[in-house]
């Protein structure tokens, strides 16, 4: 993707969520301070204007799942796959949204009281989907599991 040092790093960010890593990692607030440009954040924070669009652009074209057929894996390979990758993402995503929707709520809850709402069901949510992982983890996936091994070596699942 290529980015325009003009766009705001809030629409940089809306257009592609991977960006926020980067300018969270360089101190540069994409949320409530989301309408300046990457030339007004570069210029106030002495950041290499340059360095940072190399860095924007590199995590935007990087597509970690372009070319993986995972019809032809193994089920329990897709298991350990699905688990590592997807649900350790997950956890560790909710933390760090979670953070943005507290912050979005102290700064402009006042003015948008919808903002409390949609932090309680996005808790909510991201309670449900864990424990959703969890079951997964601790009953399907293994169930799973087994039921390969013994289609593997034709014997019963135990």
């Amino acid at each position: 993707m290529v980015i325009d040092s003009n766009k705001t790093v809030g629409n940089i960010v809306a257009d592609d969520y991977r960006t926020a890593g980067v300018f969270s990692q360089l101190g540069i607030d994409f949320c409530c301070k989301g309408n300046r440009t990457i030339d007004e954040v570069c210029a106030k924070k002495g950041i290499d204007k340059y360095a940072l669009l190399e860095e924007l652009e590199r995590v935007t074209a990087n597509n970690n799942n372009q070319g993986i057929d995972f019809k032809s894996w193994e089920l329990d390979l897709l298991i350990d796959y699905i688990e590592k990758k997807h649900h350790r993402y997950v956890e560790e995503k909710i933390p760090q949204l979670l953070s943005f929707l507290l912050k979005l709520e102290q700064v402009h809850g006042a003015q948008h009281p919808e903002l409390f709402e949609i932090k309680k069901l996005f808790k909510r949510s991201a309670d449900e989907l864990t424990q959703h992982m969890k079951k997964e983890e601790l009953i399907l996936f293994p169930f799973i599991k087994k039921m390969v091994e013994a289609s593997r070596n034709n014997t019963p699942i135990n």
